[in-house]
């Protein structure tokens, strides 16, 4: 299993992703152009030692990064879907895609996904943070795949 990042805009963001697939020793794929400078101390700041831990990959954009996915299910993480996270059934060499901040993904790469996924919601709010909707789905991703670290 893998996390995606397309075009991620904020470094905190990043760098909690990054200790997030540090502690599941799953890998993080950045789909550029980040919004940020990757020598951004905020990205270590956030991720700390962690980011020694983790595969980071980066992609030039987006056609660079779908070019490696192979056989993977693109598992685009969206409040625009009617799928809910608890009742989606995971494979263990999905990739769990997280769209920007502000914008989520444009038209074409949302098309390009096998699936979409959401993270049920209070009707009162729009969403979660980055950081926090990827802790949620990859934990929820690994338990049903039996991939949680023991």
């Amino acid at each position: 299993m893998r996390i995606a990042l397309f075009q991620p805009e904020i470094a905190g963001n990043v760098g909690a992703v990054l200790r997030l697939g540090a502690c599941f020793g799953v890998a993080v794929d950045l789909i550029e152009p980040l919004g940020f400078a990757w020598d951004d101390k905020r990205v270590r700041r956030t991720a700390m030692d962690y980011i020694d831990h983790v595969e980071i990959r980066r992609h030039h954009d987006f056609t660079a990064f779908h070019a490696t996915n192979g056989d993977a299910r693109l598992i685009l993480m969206t409040t625009k879907s009617d799928a809910n996270l608890y009742d989606f059934a995971f494979h263990p060499s999905d990739i769990l895609l997280f769209g920007q901040e502000s914008a989520g993904v444009p038209a074409a790469v949302a098309a390009s996904a096998s699936a979409t996924v959401k993270i049920p919601l209070r009707p009162q709010v729009r969403s979660f943070n980055l950081a926090t909707s990827a802790a949620i789905a990859l934990g929820e991703a690994l338990r049903q795949t039996k991939g949680l670290p023991a």
